[in-house]
């Protein structure tokens, strides 16, 4: 079996997996949390090297300040936590998105996890936190315009090489299989510019009930599907 070199996740049905059980949405996310470690603990098992997830999105803001708290404490507890998975499994951790709307506390464990980890490469482990795709790409623009003096004198030297640069993804490679859970069919401004050449696995199984067994399923797909890029058949021979 062909195991993806790089799968992104969107985490999704947490709330809604809680209020079918007629537990509050909190409930919904800390079992959610639990399961994504179990789920890297499967990523490594199986030899994926990056993994990146949509945790909390620049929508996500529009919840209920009830909901945003919880999700915050949830956040700071997780994020501690981290130490010790970052430990267990080797693995590097990197938060994606704009990290300047969250409080200093939340903002240090994110340094500090981020130097811990730094020592280790076994598993590349990307948080998508407070991170919208429309917003990553306008904040890589300006800091093309303002870091590289080059483009701005010259456009022509705008290239995707060079504007990769500056995405918060930069150095990471795009992920092979895009996977979303809880039954929607769309990618709610989640990685669209990394996202090009990804195939696509939708399931109604809510995250907190997303497992290894489900997991494989979708790499079952994707190794059954015609890899395609610019819309041009991978040849073996070529």
């Amino acid at each position: 079996m062909n195991i993806p070199n790089h799968v992104a996740i969107i985490l999704d049905g947490n709330g809604r997996w809680a209020k079918a059980k007629g537990m509050p949405r909190s409930y919904g996310h800390v079992k959610g949390c639990e399961n994504l470690e179990k789920i890297c603990d499967t990523i490594k098992e199986i030899g994926i090297k990056y993994l990146t997830v949509y945790a909390f999105s620049t929508e996500n803001w529009k919840r209920s300040s009830e909901e945003v708290e919880g999700l915050m404490n949830i956040f700071r507890r997780y994020l501690k936590r981290c130490i010790k998975i970052s430990k267990k499994n080797k693995m590097r951790f990197h938060i994606i998105g704009d990290p300047n709307a969250f409080d200093e506390d939340i903002k240090q464990r994110i340094i500090e996890l981020e130097e811990y980890s730094s020592q280790y490469d076994e598993l590349h482990f990307q948080i998508a936190l407070n991170y919208g795709s429309r917003d990553e790409l306008i904040r890589a623009m300006r800091h093309m315009v303002t870091e590289n003096k080059e483009v701005v004198a010259d456009p022509q030297k705008i290239t995707e090489e060079v504007f990769e640069q500056y995405l918060d993804t930069a150095g990471i490679p795009d992920p092979d299989l895009l996977i979303r859970t809880s039954g929607e069919v769309r990618l709610s401004n989640y990685l669209l510019w990394q996202l090009a050449y990804a195939e696509f696995y939708f399931t109604d199984v809510a995250w907190p009930d997303f497992d290894k067994a489900q997991l494989m399923k979708a790499i079952e797909k994707y190794n059954d599907r015609e890899r395609r890029y610019g819309g041009v058949k991978e040849e073996a021979n070529v």
